[in-house]
């Protein structure tokens, strides 16, 4: 089974503040994470290697929430709230791209698996590399 071929999807955020490219396959797969902040935000991840996303604008309007450890980076838009992409504590030397800012995002088209992030310790294993 070959590799699927990587495109350049862009997306931002709601009042358009923030754009961002990022390189993943066609037809990516997102996770579902049911912890206290995912579900919350309603995030549907792809995580991505650095140097497979662009902030494109939006630096200055960007926010920054953290909690618990602080490795995660969660940010936002500070004029409409949506949040775009973030650092995960799973894979800090990544990005994580919240699908549903994608531009063309339509949940009925893409594969999504589970991730227990109510039980993240002893699950984490099963999303890192």
């Amino acid at each position: 089974m070959s590799e699927q071929q990587e495109i350049t999807h862009t997306g931002g955020c709601h009042c358009g503040s923030v754009r961002f490219e990022v390189v993943a396959p066609k037809d990516y797969e997102g996770i579902y994470c049911n912890c206290s902040m995912c579900t919350k935000k309603g995030i549907v991840h792809l995580i991505v290697t650095k140097d497979k996303f662009k902030l494109l604008k939006g630096e200055d309007v960007l926010s920054l929430y953290t909690f618990n450890t602080g490795i995660a980076k969660h940010y936002f838009c500070s004029k409409c709230g949506i949040c775009p992409y973030y650092i995960p504590r799973s894979h800090p030397n990544d990005i994580d791209v919240n699908a549903r800012a994608i531009d063309d995002f339509d949940i009925k088209k893409i594969k999504i698996s589970d991730f227990d992030g109510k039980n993240w310790e002893d699950q984490v294993h099963k999303i890192q590399n």
